[in-house]
């Protein structure tokens, strides 16, 4: 009540000042840029850093971290240059959607008429997808995954087609390196069980 609140205020805003340019000054004789490359960014993003700082976005941007979620993306997999699909539009991320955002229309057999596990058209509202990761945690086939492209405004409304959607095994394992590693030991053990099954019978 008597002013002391004032120079308290001021006394945090000048330690900050001074250990944040003490930092640069420090980065600056140790030969290193501490702004504008992904060294700098780290070391500002971590726990021990000092002083405060700004992103210069987008020149800069935080490192994302792996379980980082935002629209999701179809996997496929490539063998002998073509793209096989790991999606069997069986329906389940449509159904578990809380805001129902994901449309798939079934491929038919032209002949039979029969339905083919494969999609023929798969939509996701982008606009409407509250990247909660249902839809990746609850297919059976490892087919839709959680992307980290967060960088997607525009002036009209996005609605992702097939083709916009689907990215290569590769991509996801590039920045999902864990999980993709923890999936792949899984889904290998599963098909030697099923091996070992068949020649046993």
């Amino acid at each position: 009540m008597d002013g002391k609140g004032i120079f308290k205020g001021l006394s945090v805003t000048w330690n900050r000042f001074w250990s944040t340019y003490t930092e640069d000054i420090r980065w600056f004789f140790s030969g290193k840029k501490r702004y504008f490359n992904e060294d700098g960014v780290k070391a500002r993003s971590s726990k021990d850093t000092k002083g405060i700082f700004t992103v210069q976005y987008p020149e800069e941007k935080l490192i994302i971290p792996e379980e980082f979620r935002y629209v999701p993306f179809l996997v496929y997999d490539e063998a002998d240059g073509k793209k096989e699909v790991r999606c069997t539009s069986c329906g389940i991320c449509a159904k578990v959607c809380p805001p129902q955002c994901i449309w798939i229309v079934r491929t038919n057999d032209p002949v039979t008429g029969r339905p083919v596990p494969q999609p023929a058209e798969f939509y996701i509202d982008a606009d409407i997808c509250m990247n909660c990761g249902f839809c990746a945690e609850y297919c059976p086939f490892d087919a839709i995954k959680m992307d980290h492209d967060f960088e997607i405004a525009s002036y009209g409304r996005n609605v992702f087609n097939l083709d916009k959607l689907m990215k290569p095994a590769s991509y996801y394992e590039s920045i999902r390196p864990l999980n993709a590693t923890r999936e792949n030991e899984a889904r290998k053990a599963k098909e030697a069980a099923k091996a070992a099954k068949a020649e046993a019978a």
